[in-house]
């Protein structure tokens, strides 16, 4: 399986293992989380949700 296939929230969510609220939440506040806007949907890549966690961004509440 491809690993740095594009997910939507839902995948995003349970892949940090958060709810979909936090991940909107995190959009909204301009967290640097890297969401992209597709259409009409917010959409990531695994490699780049793992940087950003890394990075230590996720730690805003």
């Amino acid at each position: 399986m491809n690993e740095d296939k594009w997910i939507g929230i839902d995948e995003a969510a349970d892949y940090l293992g958060v709810n979909k609220d936090s991940i909107r939440n995190w959009i909204k506040k301009d967290s640097d989380i890297p969401a992209h806007k597709i259409g009409k949907q917010w959409k990531f890549k695994r490699s780049e949700l793992d940087e950003w966690v890394k990075s230590g961004k996720s730690a805003i509440e």
